[in-house]
């Protein structure tokens, strides 16, 4: 086989890095659903604590929560799927900081439970951080370089259906 046909040894494990980025956000946002669809009081008391939405909204939001992050984790295969989680995560992100800032001493209820905490039990930082790097995640999808599969690659073949007939003919006088 032509060394120039058969893929580097490196590139390899890069054409599942798009996939095993996938795997992780819908396996985190279906986790987190699952955990506040269960425990949907847990999710309205999480909700609660962050005390930044009026109280009608406080009980719709957590309800809605666990379809949202488990409608999200099934499309995540595509570049809107992937802002979507950025934004989500941002959003998510923005609700820690701006407790944490507020001197809240509250469990985010990210993976179910949630709500006041001693402020010892507090973890903000662990939370942000695991928050920022799915976040990361999410951008990259987003904005990755794609290359399209069905296509042949230039180092495949630099030859063209026109060129290869013309050749052939060529080919064909010269015997003749």
């Amino acid at each position: 086989m032509d060394d120039r046909l058969s893929p580097r040894p490196a590139s390899r494990w890069r054409r599942y890095l798009p996939l095993a980025a996938c795997l992780v956000l819908a396996g985190t946002w279906i986790w987190a659903g699952y955990a506040k669809l269960v425990d949907p009081e847990g999710s309205v008391q999480a909700v609660r604590a962050f005390r930044v939405l009026p109280e009608a909204w406080v009980e719709p939001v957590a309800h809605g929560l666990p379809a949202l992050e488990i409608g999200l984790a099934m499309c995540l295969r595509g570049r809107l799927g992937a802002a979507l989680s950025a934004v989500l995560l941002t959003v998510f992100a923005a609700g820690l900081v701006q407790a944490w800032a507020r001197g809240l001493s509250i469990d985010c209820g990210c993976f179910g439970g949630g709500g006041d905490v001693q402020p010892a039990a507090t973890r903000y930082g662990l939370e942000l951080a695991r928050d920022l790097g799915l976040l990361a995640l999410s951008l990259w999808l987003c904005f990755r370089p794609r290359r399209a599969r069905h296509l042949p690659s230039r180092t495949a073949t630099d030859e063209t259906p026109v060129r290869v007939l013309t050749d052939a003919a060529s080919a064909s006088r010269e015997e003749s």
